[in-house]
């Protein structure tokens, strides 16, 4: 008898082959065989004039989803079919989640066999569980089908039935969907919180004390019996002390005429407190909690914490990665506590087994937390793993043994001390036991060296203790805009509020940025003025697709449709259709909402309009024939755009750009401009001779205004020599590029040797001796580091060079030697072959030949480029006195040379109207 087994991708199969019986074999599906139509060109001949085929569902026809086999399918579904053919029975072991269920039945639908059938689920790759589930098999539940289609349907009918009217309202390209629209705006309200935050000010005072020669600090905590105001108490809109707080508010003047007064006097410990208190670690892993922290210590987004994990669960080392739950097998606890007592002893370990409890109601994704895999859990050494998945295996390894340790021990020390009608407060912290922290310490890298940091000790103090005072400053300090959103916090603001599930997250934080609402800028999410517009088009017209409360409750519906307490039929309908359903409301909205008011971004303190325009956001001044426009830069962020700012684009717009002065060695002129990508200096104008005249960045965090002529001439002088390496004689340099300032080591074809400068470090001034300082330091964590690659196809027939697939910032790319390709959208990672990767390796290594090595070959590639590098919002150039810009540098790309580009890609990714709009919620 053999048995055919199916999952979803070449790496689980590969694993999975290693604990079932012989006469079984294992196929891999590449995901769904079968899905909604993605373009019109998929829509079958015999539906494609009906006016519901665009969407791929008809409503008509209680919401029947209209399933396609997509083109790059069909051969795996032959694959199939032809050994299903040798099969006595059939055994579906795709994920245990939604998803797997869906692409389960899936695969039933297409497969249609003929021989007996069953489901087969677990939640690790191991022998037992495998064994486990051969002798649990089931049928394929319906009800998590009917949810997951559920989902599917209501995510195309909002994504498909919303985009057309933002590309006809706002511009082309841009997506709405039923969580992603909801993340765009929660992430836009924190940036107009920032805008409204106004700064306020106050001063304390920070005295250096002495005991016994043991010093410490305190600071200021009341004066004549009433608390000084701290940060806490201002009102973020008006930058004042909050109205009813009974706090004083020292100024400076207040403070140094204080601080004279009580330098003198005699202080006195006037009052002590100890307070102990125990911590108890946090919970295994969920989806959600394992995307924040990897966010926070590994620096991964929520997508490439999902790819790795995917990995390190097929490959056997950890359990299945979508979860809700916190809870822990029995098999899992007791190997989590012999961990703990083979590395850090029977006194760290819990009185007893320690188990959580979820809380979410929706928790039905898996049954247990993520975990190291197997009945005993292998140490990150015994792995031999490497790279990021090292990194994340050693992270839910730490997490899942610290679980079922015992808890920390500490004790807080609060010491007031007495001068004259103040009061001073030091505090400190005593690790009494650290328990769990030996393990593990949420937010830091090395658990040893934080239970350092979270200690602070004062020397031992006695009420009527008299005090040293070595020291008195008077500190000022202003209040701070809310933090923008990490992928950590808004993933966690997701989870809180109820919308949409963790497994999505990773797509739609993916999503937000892929499409332009969102920046990601040193792992902070900055919105566009694009999602500003959206947001404010959507809020106006459908409150309640972008409503908080109302997103939960929809996901809330579809979660009791997947448990049979709501029936989904009757919820689609009353959703979508009749007087008061989506297609009704985007039908009578249209006419009413005017292209140009949506385009437009009104913020509250600015007279002048921010608009989107084909080529990105502008700034308009004036009416009519007297208007100006101007390109808004790419690097600032709404909550930043003040009048100022737009005074600077504007006037370069009107008058050209500022002149900085006459180089001292040419004697051409030197101005500032600001270009999309934000300031910098160039050297004289643009003419026949010399078309692109050099140019030169302005360094990080440097004002336009700072811009001195020295500082100009020493920035186009980039990259300057430092002088020789004493061991090679190869000339060391610095410069400036598209990472910030660098030194670098050139050995000519030996190659080069980088290193970021950072911190006190001046590109303009750094020295040889420092340069070499930086270069004896290692390079592992400066600089980029060496990115691992998705997938590993094979070797290439010609030299036997590894063939792979990465991640890069617009999307899967395979790469061959110095040739990269960009992976056709939408292809799955899982379904790329080594031969498919030659033929778009062979393809972008040809028209790189044909454009001489300098062209692009994917429009991916250049469609952000393109799209940024234009320098008005209304046109394709930019005046400067009576010349066309044309040039190019690492601060502004040419308009010229890019505008032939990023017309052709907005010819392309404009759809017609015949055209599905794009999908954006998973």
């Amino acid at each position: 008898m053999s048995t055919l087994v199916i999952v979803e991708s070449p790496t689980k199969a590969k694993t999975i082959r290693n604990y079932l019986p012989s006469g079984y074999r294992v196929e891999a599906s590449m995901g769904h065989v079968r899905d909604l139509p993605r373009s019109a060109s998929e829509i079958p001949a015999n539906v494609k004039g009906e006016k519901w085929a665009q969407l791929g569902v008809n409503p008509g026809d209680n919401f029947a989803p209209l399933y396609i086999v997509p083109s790059d399918k069909k051969k795996v579904v032959k694959t199939l079919k032809d050994a299903l053919k040798d099969a006595d029975e059939l055994l579906l072991a795709t994920d245990e989640d939604r998803e797997g269920e869906s692409i389960s039945w899936h695969l039933l639908q297409v497969l249609n066999p003929k021989v007996p059938t069953r489901r087969m689920v677990f939640h690790e790759i191991t022998q037992e569980a495998i064994q486990a589930s051969l002798n649990n098999c089931r049928d394929i539940d319906s009800q998590l089908v009917h949810a997951q289609e559920t989902r599917r349907i209501l995510d195309r009918l909002v994504g498909y039935t919303l985009s057309p009217l933002l590309w006809k309202k706002i511009a082309g390209g841009l997506s709405a969907g039923r969580v992603q629209s909801v993340a765009v705006k929660v992430v836009v309200k924190r940036e107009q919180e920032r805008r409204a935050f106004r700064k306020g000010s106050y001063w304390d005072l920070k005295a250096s004390l002495l005991k016994d020669k043991n010093a410490f600090e305190a600071k200021l905590y009341s004066l004549g019996g009433t608390r000084l105001a701290n940060g806490s108490d201002f009102d973020e809109a008006t930058g004042r002390v909050t109205a009813g707080r009974e706090v004083v508010l020292l100024d400076e003047a207040q403070a140094q005429e204080l601080q004279v007064r009580l330098q003198a006097g005699v202080w006195t410990v006037s009052n002590l407190e100890e307070r102990p208190n125990t911590r108890k670690p946090s919970p295994p892993f969920t989806t959600s909690t394992l995307q924040q922290e990897s966010n926070r210590k590994l620096r991964l987004s929520a997508r490439d914490t999902m790819r790795v994990a995917q990995n390190l669960y097929e490959q056997g080392y950890i359990t299945y990665m979508r979860t809700d739950s916190v809870h822990l097998s029995e098999q899992a606890i007791s190997a989590a506590r012999a961990c703990v007592t083979t590395k850090y002893g029977t006194d760290y370990l819990s009185p007893k087994p320690r188990q959580y409890a979820t809380k979410s109601k929706g928790a039905q994704e898996a049954h247990e937390a993520i975990r190291p895999a197997g009945s005993t859990f292998r140490t990150p050494k015994e792995t031999g793993l490497t790279g990021r998945e090292a990194s994340l295996y050693d992270l839910i390894w730490k997490r899942t043994v610290a679980s079922q340790m015992a808890e920390a021990r500490q004790t807080n020390i609060t010491a007031s001390i007495e001068v004259e009608n103040a009061i001073f407060r030091a505090t400190g912290k005593r690790i009494d036991f650290p328990g769990f922290f030996r393990a593990y310490v949420e937010g830091s890298d090395d658990p040893d060296a934080a239970i350092e940091d979270q200690e602070v000790l004062l020397p031992v103090l006695a009420m009527g203790d008299a005090l040293n005072c070595t020291d008195l400053e008077a500190i000022g300090h202003e209040t701070q805009p809310p933090a923008r959103y990490t992928e950590a916090t808004l993933v966690k603001t997701l989870e809180s509020e109820g919308i949409g599930r963790p497994s999505t997250y990773a797509t739609v934080i993916g999503t937000i940025i892929d499409r332009g609402y969102v920046r990601l800028v040193n792992n902070s999410l900055i919105p566009t003025f694009t999602a500003f517009a959206v947001t404010e088009l959507l809020e106006q017209n459908f409150p309640d697709l972008v409503d908080v409360h109302f997103t939960a409750r929809m996901e809330q519906t579809l979660d009791d449709i997947s448990t049979g307490e709501v029936e989904w039929l009757p919820y689609l309908k009353a959703f979508y259709s009749g007087d008061q359903g989506l297609e009704t409301l985007v039908r009578d909205r249209e006419t009413q909402i005017d292209p140009t008011a949506a385009r437009t971004v009104l913020l509250d303190d600015l007279e002048a309009k921010i608009r989107i325009g084909r080529y990105g956001p502008y700034v308009e001044i004036g009416t009519g024939e007297e208007s100006v426009k101007a390109s808004i830069p790419a690097d600032v962020p709404p909550a930043d755009l003040d009048g100022d700012q737009i005074e600077r684009i504007i006037k370069q717009k009107v008058e050209g750009p500022d002149k900085v002065g006459l180089h001292p060695d040419t004697g051409e002129p030197i101005f500032l401009r600001i270009g999309p990508y934000g300031p910098y200096v160039q050297l004289g104008e643009p003419t026949d001779d010399n078309p692109k005249p050099k140019m030169a960045s302005l360094p990080k965090g440097t004002q336009p205004e700072a811009v001195t002529l020295e500082m100009a001439v020493g920035l186009l002088r980039l990259p300057r020599k430092l002088g020789q390496h004493p061991d090679t004689g190869a000339s060391i340099k610095a410069g400036q590029g598209r990472f910030g300032p660098y030194i670098v080591h050139d050995q000519g074809k030996e190659g080069r040797d980088y290193r970021s400068l950072k911190g006190d470090d001046d590109v303009l001034t750094v020295t040889l001796e420092r340069a070499l300082e930086l270069l004896a330091q290692p390079k592992a964590g400066r600089g980029r580091k060496k990115v691992d690659p998705l997938k590993e196809l094979g070797a290439h027939p010609e030299d036997e060079e590894p063939v792979a697939v990465f991640n890069g910032p617009y999307g899967l790319y395979v790469k061959h030697g110095k040739v990269n390709a960009s992976v056709p959208e939408g292809t799955d990672l899982d379904a790329i072959s080594l031969e498919e990767a030659l033929s778009w390796i062979n393809a972008k290594a040809s028209t790189k030949k044909g454009k001489g090595g300098k062209g692009k070959s994917t429009a991916s590639r250049t469609t952000k480029t393109a799209a940024a590098s234009k320098t008005s919002g209304a046109k394709k150039t930019t005046k400067t006195t009576g010349t066309k810009k044309t040039t190019k540098s690492s601060a502004a790309k040419s308009t010229k040379t890019t505008s032939g580009r990023s017309t052709t890609k907005k010819k392309s990714t404009a759809k017609k109207a015949s055209d599905p709009a794009p999908e954006t919620d998973a």
